[in-house]
C-alpha cells in the first residue's frame, strides 16, 4: 500500500471506526435516547476514554475485516456500522458545528439537523471505498498525558504492514460518558479539513447554500455507484 492509499485507508478506518469513526447526530441521537440502554452503552458511561477508544476501534475493525460488503464500500452497510458502533461515542453535533464555523450560530434547528445528516453521508461516501484497504490492522492506544479531566487527547497507532499510522481523538467528558468531537490522521484534523471549504460555501450562499452544495455532492457521488 503506498502512502496516499494508506492515508485514505486510515481516514476510512478513522471515520468508519470513530466517527471509522466519528456521536449524537440529529434523528440518530433522538432514536438512541428513546431506546433502552444496552450493557455496552451503560459500560461506556464509566469507561475511561483510552479504554473506550481501544475497545470500540478494535471491535469495529474486526467487523470490517469479516464483512466483504463493507470492504467493498456498501454504503448502507457502512452507515449501519457507523450508527451502531460509532455514533454512541461521538458528539457529531459539535463536530459538524466546528466544521461549519460561525455560520452554525445562525442556523435554524432544521438546518442544523440537515447539515449533520448530509455531512455524515459526505464523510461515509468519501472514505468508505478505502475500507477495502483494511486487512490485518490493529489499534494500539498510547498512554494518556496527564489525568483525564473535562477534555482529553487520546493518541493511537494503527499497526499493520509498514509503518504505524497516527490516529488521535479529541474527546469531551459528558454525563453519558466520553464523546469524540474531532479526530486527527497523520496530523490532519478532520474538522479543520472541512472548515475552509464550508466557509466558502456559507459566504457565497449562506447556510442554505452550504446544505445545497452538500446535497449536490452526495447525489453526484451516489450517481457514480
Amino acid at each position: 500500500m503506498n502512502r496516499k492509499s494508506a492515508i485514505n485507508a486510515l481516514f476510512a478506518a478513522g471515520f468508519g471506526l470513530s466517527l471509522g469513526l466519528v456521536v449524537s447526530a440529529g434523528s440518530v441521537a433522538h432514536a438512541q435516547s428513546a431506546a433502552a440502554p444496552t450493557a455496552e452503552t451503560s459500560a461506556a458511561v464509566t469507561e475511561a476514554p483510552d479504554a473506550l477508544i481501544g475497545r470500540f476501534s478494535n471491535e469495529a475493525l474486526d467487523i470490517v475485516k469479516s464483512d466483504k460488503a463493507i470492504q467493498a464500500g456498501d454504503l448502507n452497510k457502512v452507515i449501519a456500522l457507523v450508527d451502531a458502533k460509532v455514533m454512541p461515542h461521538v458528539n457529531f453535533q459539535r463536530m459538524t458545528a466546528g466544521a461549519v464555523g460561525r455560520g452554525w450560530r445562525d442556523a435554524t434547528p432544521a438546518q442544523r439537523s440537515k447539515l449533520q445528516e448530509e455531512f455524515k453521508i459526505l464523510l461515509v461516501r468519501t472514505y468508505s471505498g478505502a475500507l477495502a484497504q483494511v486487512k490485518d490492522q490493529t489499534v494500539v492506544v498510547r498512554p494518556l498525558r496527564g489525568p483525564a479531566e473535562s477534555e482529553v487527547l487520546v493518541r493511537t497507532e494503527v499497526r499493520g504492514r509498514g509503518d504505524p499510522l497516527q490516529l488521535d481523538y479529541r474527546m469531551e467528558k459528558t454525563d453519558k460518558g466520553w464523546k469524540i468531537y474531532d479526530f486527527n490522521v497523520l496530523g490532519i484534523w478532520i474538522v479543520q479539513t472541512y472548515q475552509t471549504q464550508f466557509a466558502a460555501e456559507v459566504n457565497k450562499g449562506g447556510i442554505d447554500g452550504l446544505i445545497a452544495r452538500l446535497v449536490e455532492l452526495n447525489k453526484a457521488a451516489a450517481a457514480k455507484k
